[in-house]
């Protein structure tokens, strides 16, 4: 997809987030899924600080995970995290986890997150103007 835009995170599977079957706990996933997505935050410039710093939140209203391949511990897992552009005041992203070595996929999933005022919790029914400001930067069509 022309424009596209992601990161890759690297993590490495601790030794306290596998089960006595040495297979990581299917919550963990999610957490990889978070980590992926606060890198591309950092790296892309549309991160939680700078969510903060324009008094917006974002939390996340859904969220969907597919499990295909256990991991386990010493296993290193690559998220690519992959922003969907959208014209709803929302964030998409979607992810591919893939055992490091083998290259196998062993998660896909999918989170959305939309814009509230931090104050009152209230909904953004568009987006804010410094996320616009990002898009057209990016050259990210919605």
């Amino acid at each position: 997809m022309e424009n596209e835009l992601f990161v890759d995170k690297v993590i490495d599977v601790r030794f306290d987030e596998v089960d006595s079957l040495n297979i990581v706990w299917h919550g963990h996933y999610i957490s990889y899924f978070e980590l992926a997505r606060e890198e591309f935050g950092r790296q892309h410039g549309v991160g939680y600080a700078a969510m903060r710093a324009n008094d917006v939140a974002v939390p996340i209203v859904s969220l969907q995970c597919d499990y295909k391949y256990p991991l386990s511990y010493g296993d290193r897992v690559m998220v690519r995290a992959i922003f969907m552009p959208t014209p709803a005041a929302k964030i998409i992203f979607s992810y591919v986890a893939t055992q490091h070595k083998s290259k196998k996929i062993v998660a896909t999933g999918r989170t959305e997150q939309v814009f509230i005022e931090p104050h009152s919790n209230e909904l953004l029914f568009t987006p804010p103007e410094f996320y616009k400001k990002w898009l057209k930067k990016m050259k990210v069509a919605s």
